[in-house]
C-alpha cells in the first residue's frame, strides 16, 4: 500500500465500524481529502454517515470494533495513544455536531464554551482566550458582544455559528461538519454553508461536509461520496454526482429533491421506497437490490465493488464499466 499523499489531509483506508451484536455500520470506506478541498458525504439516515464522522476522531462507543486506517497529516488515529487523540482533537480536527443546543452547555456562556478548547490545549492564558473567543464569533458573524449571552438567548442559527467558532478555536486543518444546517430555515442554511465555503477557501481548510442532502452538498462540495448500508457506492466530482449519477441509489437520492422550473418534478416527485437495510440482517449481494428498479438476478448473489465510471468518478454497479457489457451479454444469451 502507498503512502499517503502529501496533499491529502486526511486519508481514510478500507475503514471498517462494528458495534455490539454484529452491527455492521461502515464497510470498507476509503476516502481522501485535501487542503482547501471540501468533500461531501450523502445517504439516508441509517447508511453510516455519522458513524464514519464520529470514527475519524475516535469518538465512538467503547464497544465498537473499528479496523483499516485513519491518517490524519499521515499519522494513523486508530493506532495513537489516548494522550496523543486528545492533542488532535480540535488542535489538528474538529468536528460540528448536529444540533447546537444538544451540543452547547446550556449553563455557560457561549464565550466562555469557546475559549475552553483553547485553554485546555495551552494556547493562551484564560484572558487571551476570551480575545480569542471574541474575535472567532466577530469572523463566524456574530457581534463580540455575545460571548457573554448563554446558548437559549440566541437563535438557532447564531448557535449553529457558535459551533463553527469552536471547531476553529484551535486552528484545526480539518473540520468535520455532521448535519450542520439540519433544522434551520433555508435562509440561515445558505448563510451557514457560505460561511463554511468562505473558512475553507481563507483558510486552506479541509471539510467534510455530511448531509442526507444531495442538492446542498452538489453547491458546497468539491467531491460527493454516496453512503449505503455502510458503503460507498459512488463518489465523484459533487455536481456530476447530483446531475449525472451512474448508480441507482445516487439517482434516486437526487430524483427526491425537485428542481426549480422543472414542472416534472414538481407536479410528479420521485422518491425511493422502502427504507435502508438492518445494518445487522444486511441482505447477500449488493445491499440495495431490495429497493432498485434495474437489479439484475446476479445483484442477489454478487455484491459490486467501486469501478470507474468515467474520468475522475467510480460506482459500484454492475451497470458500469465493463461487468456491465458481460452481463448484459449474459442476460441474452
Amino acid at each position: 500500500m502507498s503512502a499517503p499523499t502529501a496533499r491529502h489531509l486526511l486519508e481514510v483506508r478500507d475503514l471498517d465500524v462494528t458495534y455490539a451484536g454484529g452491527v455492521a455500520a461502515v464497510r470498507g470506506v476509503n476516502l481522501t481529502v485535501g487542503a482547501g478541498q471540501k468533500v461531501g458525504i450523502a445517504g439516508e439516515s441509517g447508511c453510516g454517515k455519522s458513524t464514519l464522522a464520529l470514527a475519524l476522531l475516535r469518538l465512538l462507543p467503547a464497544g465498537a470494533r473499528v479496523s483499516g486506517q485513519i491518517l490524519l497529516d499521515g499519522e494513523d488515529v486508530l493506532t495513537m495513544k489516548w494522550g496523543r487523540v486528545r492533542a488532535v482533537r480540535w488542535a489538528g480536527a474538529s468536528i460540528v455536531f448536529q444540533g447546537a443546543m444538544h451540543s452547547l452547555n446550556a449553563v455557560h456562556r457561549v464565550g466562555d464554551q469557546i475559549a475552553e478548547p483553547v485553554l485546555l490545549h495551552g494556547q493562551a492564558t484564560p484572558a487571551g482566550a476570551r480575545r480569542k473567543a471574541a474575535e472567532l464569533l466577530e469572523q463566524v458573524g456574530l457581534p463580540a458582544a455575545r460571548a457573554s449571552a448563554y446558548p437559549h438567548e440566541l437563535s438557532g442559527g447564531q448557535r449553529q455559528r457558535v459551533m463553527i467558532a469552536m471547531a476553529l478555536a484551535c486552528g484545526p486543518r480539518l473540520v468535520i461538519a455532521d448535519e450542520p444546517t439540519t433544522a434551520l430555515d433555508v435562509m440561515i442554511q445558505a448563510q451557514i454553508l457560505r460561511l463554511l465555503q468562505q473558512l475553507v477557501s481563507e483558510q486552506e481548510l479541509g471539510l467534510v461536509m455530511i448531509s442526507h442532502d444531495l442538492a446542498v452538498l452538489s453547491d458546497t462540495c468539491d467531491r460527493l461520496a454516496v453512503m449505503y448500508a455502510g458503503r460507498v457506492v459512488e463518489e465523484g466530482p459533487a455536481r456530476q454526482v447530483y446531475e449525472d449519477a451512474r448508480h441507482p441509489y445516487g439517482k434516486a437520492l437526487s430524483a427526491a429533491f425537485p428542481r426549480i422550473g422543472d414542472a416534472g418534478s414538481r407536479f410528479a416527485p420521485r422518491g425511493l421506497p422502502g427504507d435502508p437495510p438492518d445494518p445487522s440482517a444486511l441482505p447477500s449481494g449488493c445491499a440495495f437490490h431490495p429497493r432498485c428498479a434495474v437489479a439484475l438476478d446476479s445483484c442477489a448473489v454478487e455484491d459490486q465493488a467501486l469501478r470507474a465510471a468515467d474520468t475522475g468518478r467510480s460506482a459500484a454497479c454492475v451497470h458500469v464499466g465493463p461487468v456491465a457489457v458481460a452481463e448484459e451479454a449474459r442476460s441474452t444469451t
